[in-house]
């Protein structure tokens, strides 16, 4: 069995530009991907035709490491065909449809273990995103509400549900409206978060905007929270979400909301870090109240964070984390011994720096 000097896990924009770099610093390597395609994660949370945008974050230099890999303004399934290309121009081999079951330790290195082979190396790198959806929450069954966008004429002529405060949602219902614009049908694209303000990227609502002006039917509903799953007198599983709440006589609660069938619902409300995944490797996460200056107003503990030391390496030797996988934030071992949160945008330019700077770490501790 051949052994390699890392095995990446996950050939998003992370994981593809962790290969470029190990491919152009010499390093044996193997990129392993679960999805049908590179930019597995993209595809199934981009709406068709969404605008991929190249979004920089604030303080960092205004260039992509990996130009081949920014996002030029262009539809989702424009920029996956050009990652394509890029991936053939570096000859970048990805394997599809290798699902990382388990991770082996060795006398010497890892043994990645996937859904039919095997994998010897001396450093992993694991750049499989967030890909578990966080749950509604409700009382009763709602787990079929829609989690993505796959094709918007199924949404036409009946009203539907779009659920969550951020860019995903805010894609979506601007995808919906534009579709049922565009087929002249007047139903109306709700759109529910359980906050009062939702927050999306000024290009995001840039879109939106648009989309409202054209004559899109949406109606906002803040502070909207889902409630309940059952199913009607008619078989039909429904989704209830309370929008408006009165305290009357005697403790009772007057409760006003609307009912939707699941399959016209959408939940956008993210996804589950990979917590359960990091555990099984042995890998330090440390809860967001150990590292607070002062104790959360909610007295919970917050979820766990992945510890990294410099060059995204964890607390196992030949073990990285970067990209999706470990935002929002992590808990990073300063200069003075102690854990800080660090924040990680989910951004194509943050993913692409993660995987060079991973692979560079690598290179260095193999001199």
């Amino acid at each position: 069995m051949e052994a390699y000097d890392v095995v990446i896990v996950g050939a998003g924009p992370a994981g593809l530009a962790a290969s470029i770099k190990a491919k152009e610093l010499g390093l044996s390597y193997a990129i392993l991907e679960k999805g049908e395609s590179i930019l597995q994660g993209i595809i199934d949370s981009f709406p068709s035709g969404k605008t991929v945008y190249p979004t920089i974050p604030k303080g960092e230099p205004e260039t992509f490491l990996i130009p081949d890999l920014e996002p030029g303004n262009e539809p989702v399934e424009a920029y996956v065909t050009k990652v394509k290309g890029c991936v053939e121009k570096y000859d970048i081999a990805v394997r599809l449809g290798e699902d990382a079951n388990d991770l082996v330790r060795m006398e010497k290195g890892f043994k990645v273990v996937t859904s039919g082979s095997e994998y010897e190396c001396a450093n992993v790198v694991l750049a499989f995103g967030r890909s578990l959806p966080t749950e509604l929450g409700v009382y009763g069954d709602a787990a079929h509400v829609h989690r993505r966008l796959d094709d918007p004429d199924q949404f036409i002529g009946k009203a539907n549900l779009v659920i969550g405060g951020g860019n995903a949602a805010a894609d979506i219902v601007a995808a919906l409206s534009r579709a049922k614009r565009t087929a002249e049908d007047d139903t109306t694209v709700f759109w529910a978060h359980r906050r009062e303000q939702f927050k999306v990227d000024k290009e995001v609502a840039r879109d939106l905007g648009e989309e409202i002006l054209l004559g899109g039917n949406i109606r906002i509903l803040q502070e909207a929270v889902p409630r309940l799953g059952e199913i009607d007198k008619d078989g039909i599983e429904r989704l209830l979400i309370g929008i408006h709440e009165i305290d009357v006589a005697d403790g009772m609660r007057f409760h006003e909301g609307l009912s939707f069938p699941m399959n016209n619902v959408i939940a956008c409300i993210g996804t589950q870090g990979p917590a359960a995944v990091f555990e099984k490797m042995g890998l330090e996460q440390v809860t967001a109240d150990k590292i607070r200056s002062k104790p959360a107003k909610s007295g919970k503990e917050g979820p766990k964070l992945i510890v990294l030391r410099p060059g995204f390496h964890t607390s196992t030797e030949g073990i990285y984390a970067i990209g999706a996988a470990i935002s929002p934030a992590y808990a990073h071992e300063g200069m003075d011994g102690k854990l800080h949160r660090r924040k990680h945008t989910d951004l194509i330019y943050t993913a692409i720096r993660d995987g060079i700077q991973a692979i560079e770490h690598i290179a260095h501790r193999n001199q």
